[in-house]
């Protein structure tokens, strides 16, 4: 596919600059897709074609846009058809639930989406409790549920509604704070950006298609739990980067990483660009010492886990590097550019070499889980 310069269908600068800082991630970079992508893809959007669940043909090629399909072939790169389908059609329905909650400067406000998310666990936990409107979006997601309760054992369903619940939660918090016009203090921000990512969300699905079942008393242990979050953290880092010029005709700054800084710093978003990405620097490399350590006694389950983690990381970079919903953003565009690119760089060595904490005392605890 041919690619786009990211510059030549704007006519509003972004704040951040369209070039963005070459990433830090010294994990092996996988650029080739799971083998059988585009049957997923195309299984994929006949599904949300049958449901209707976009209610036009602009918001259906934005929908499409977020390119669900190569994430899950990105970060799961050799993972089981079905539960990779299944997990497919849940971003895509999942996308569409999150541009509901934060919809520009009209944004749905707490109580509604406190009220939807209560709704939403019930109908994971309890099909056929009718707590949800009759629409599109309900309809997929019953099919959805019907599926995924068939697909997953017990654990993992426990753990799939349990990283639901965590996204919900995040979001619910992300959105008081909007409606109150609060920018959250970076340490804050910190402790909450892996519940607004998703993170569990995603990865609950990345081990029901990779057949990984780390045993709770490992998965749970402190330190994998920080590797875990650091992954996150990571991974949500690089979205604000990739993301920023899609929110940055809001009145109100969107609660990203960038804008965190700069509010806390008073200084310009460019300005706090560096302090973010040494920030994420920083975490990346306490991912990488983590990984270490953890493969030191790890059995091949706990292996595979920091092996699925790792492609992640790096599949993210990938996959947002050319998914139109960041490269040719909706706030500059009618409709999504194909072939869009941020053709973005990477660095051999992080931009902050420093591997003590940083000062933020809500994720310093990640780095107490290091031997030696």
């Amino acid at each position: 596919m041919s690619t786009t310069s990211i510059t030549a269908d704007r006519g509003r600068p972004s704040a951040i600059g369209w070039q963005l800082p070459p990433f830090y991630c010294p994990i092996e970079r996988r650029t080739d897709l799971h083998a059988q992508a585009e049957l997923l893809e195309k299984q994929a959007v006949e599904w949300i074609d049958d449901y209707g669940l976009y209610p036009d043909p602009t918001e259906r090629a934005w929908g499409l846009a977020t390119h669900s399909a190569e994430f899950t072939s990105r970060i799961i790169p050799r993972g089981a058809e079905d539960a990779m389908l299944l997990f497919i059609q849940w971003n895509y329905w999942a996308n569409a639930v999150d541009d509901w909650h934060d919809d520009g400067d009209n944004a749905t406000g707490t109580a509604k989406i406190a009220d939807h998310s209560a709704r939403l666990i019930r109908a994971l936990e309890y099909p056929g409790s009718a707590m949800l409107p009759s629409n599109p979006l309900t309809w997929a997601l019953e099919d959805l549920v019907a599926r995924t309760r068939t697909l997953l054992g017990p654990y993992r369903l426990k753990r799939f509604m349990d990283g639901t619940r965590d996204w919900l939660f995040g979001a619910g918090w992300q959105t008081a704070n909007a409606e109150r016009g609060i920018m959250p203090a970076l340490n804050d921000f910190a402790a909450m950006t892996v519940s607004t990512n998703g993170t569990r969300f995603t990865l609950a699905w990345c081990d029901a298609a990779n057949g990984i079942d780390v045993p709770p008393e490992v998965l749970y242990s402190a330190p994998v739990q920080a590797f875990t979050d650091a992954a996150g953290f990571v991974v949500s880092s690089d979205n604000d980067l990739f993301s920023y010029a899609k929110e940055d005709h809001l009145d109100q700054p969107e609660q990203n990483l960038v804008n965190v800084i700069a509010h806390e710093k008073g200084i310009t978003p460019l300005e706090a660009v560096p302090y973010a990405v040494g920030i994420r620097d920083r975490v990346m490399t306490l991912f990488l010492r983590l990984r270490e350590q953890l493969a030191k006694d790890a059995d091949p389950m706990l292996a595979r886990y920091l092996e699925s983690l790792s492609d992640y990381v790096s599949g993210c970079i990938i996959w947002q590097n050319n998914a139109p919903r960041y490269a040719s953003p909706r706030n500059r565009n009618p409709l999504p550019v194909p072939g869009a690119s941020y053709h973005v760089t990477y660095r051999d060595t992080p931009t902050d070499p420093a591997t003590t904490p940083p000062a933020i005392p809500s994720i310093t605890w990640w780095w107490d889980q290091l031997r030696g």
